[in-house]
This record gives C-alpha cells, sequence and structure tokens, in this order.
C-alpha cells in the first residue's frame, strides 16, 4: 500500500472547502426538491449528484431551470440538464466504484490490477466507467421511457442511443484531467498521487468531474438537435 502523501495545507484546506460547498449546495437542492418535488423523479436525483462537482454553479443552474415551472430553458440550459442528466450517472458510479474498490482491493484485482495494470488506479477506472454507463443509462432510461411512452425494451435501446456517446465523452475528459492531477501534478509535486480516503482525491474529481461536463456539452448539443435524446 502506498503511503500517505503529505500534500500542503493550503491545498488541504482548498479541497475540504471546496467538497464542504458542493455538499451544502446538494443539501439545498434535495430540501427544495421536497418542498417543490420535480415532475421525473430521477431529476430529483440528477440535481444534487450534479452538484456534488458543480458546487454553487449547479445551485444557480437549478434555480434557474431546474425547479418545476421553469419549462421552457434556452436550449443552452436544456443541453446543460442534458449532460447533467449523464454526469449525475457517472457522479454516482464514480463514488460507488472507488469506494467499493478501495474497501475490497481484490475488485481492483478482477478488472486487471496487477495483471493488466501495476497501478490500481487505471483497474480502478475500468470499474468507475462500468458502472457510470449503466447508471447513466438507467438514468436515461427513465427519463426516456415515459417521456416517449414507450415499451421497456424500447426505452432501453433508446437510452443506450441517448447515452452511449455522451458518457464515452464525459468520461474521455475526465479521465484525462485526473490522470493530468495525479501524475503530471501530484506525484511529481508532491511524491505521490492522491488517495481515495483523502480530500485531495476529491477535489481532483470535482475538477475531473467539470473537464468531463466540457466534453460531453458538445455532444449533448449534437444529440439534443438530432432528437436523439430529449429536450427537458
Amino acid at each position: 500500500m502506498q503511503a500517505s502523501i503529505a500534500f500542503p495545507a493550503w491545498l488541504h484546506g482548498l479541497a475540504i472547502a471546496s467538497l464542504a460547498i458542493s455538499f451544502a449546495c446538494a443539501i439545498v437542492i434535495a430540501l427544495d426538491e421536497l418542498r417543490h418535488p420535480q415532475k421525473m423523479w430521477i431529476m430529483a436525483l440528477v440535481w444534487p449528484l450534479t452538484a456534488l462537482f458543480g458546487g454553487p454553479l449547479w445551485l444557480a443552474a437549478y434555480y434557474a431551470w431546474g425547479r418545476p415551472g421553469n419549462d421552457n430553458p434556452p436550449f443552452p440550459a436544456m443541453v446543460l440538464k442534458g449532460s447533467s442528466h449523464c454526469g449525475a450517472g457517472c457522479t454516482l458510479g464514480d463514488i460507488v466504484a472507488e469506494w467499493t474498490a478501495f474497501a475490497f482491493p481484490t475488485i481492483a484485482i478482477w478488472f486487471g490490477w496487477q495483471s493488466l495494470f501495476s497501478d490500481k488506479i487505471f483497474a480502478v477506472w475500468v470499474v468507475d466507467f462500468v458502472l457510470a454507463f449503466l447508471f447513466g443509462v438507467a438514468f436515461q432510461y427513465f427519463t426516456i421511457k415515459p417521456m416517449r411512452d414507450l415499451t421497456p425494451a424500447e426505452g432501453i435501446v433508446a437510452a443506450l442511443k441517448a447515452d452511449i456517446a455522451s458518457i464515452t465523452a464525459w468520461q474521455i475528459g475526465m479521465y484525462g484531467l485526473m490522470a493530468a492531477i495525479q501524475f503530471l501534478w501530484f506525484e511529481p509535486t508532491y511524491g505521490g498521487i492522491a488517495q481515495v480516503a483523502t480530500p485531495e482525491f476529491w477535489f481532483a474529481m470535482q475538477l475531473a468531474m467539470l473537464a468531463g461536463f466540457t466534453t460531453s456539452y458538445p455532444v449533448n448539443w449534437w444529440l439534443i438537435r438530432a432528437g436523439i435524446k430529449e429536450k427537458m
């Protein structure tokens, strides 16, 4: 097991503050949704989950376009909501995958650690992708199926069409920045990468999720324009 890294106090404090603020934003949204229920129950999960990485930006977006009654947002806001839908699945998948692999390292071995990958982080990324994809498709299914009045089988096919490109684009941006932070910043500067049970790891994940949103946004723009994803 890798020894703990001594991150500087400023980075440690910044990470804790960013995580605390974002968690508070998620709580504010969740409490507001209790008073103002979403028309689609799945969106009651999407907004708090995306606030975990987006913090005040997603809190502002929720109050501008996410509450019931805000039914005609501008097209860029529709794309933000569509991308956030994908991001919520990715966020939930990453949280579950990272903590599960932390608690049970054997899972990382099943996915290639010590055989395909010398570093555990890459094996866990495989788990991240699988779970993010499954959660993302599930989130999309519970949006598309009722909006289009589809059968379960038709809903699954539609959800796959809507989210394969979107989730892949998100994960490319997320993995790219996470790798840059871990291997081009943390490792050469502080002597190692951030581990899951540290605020620095999850702060890096917040930044990586924002990168994922950036890379998936144009893909979602095209998917919505093409009618593959629903306007929200």
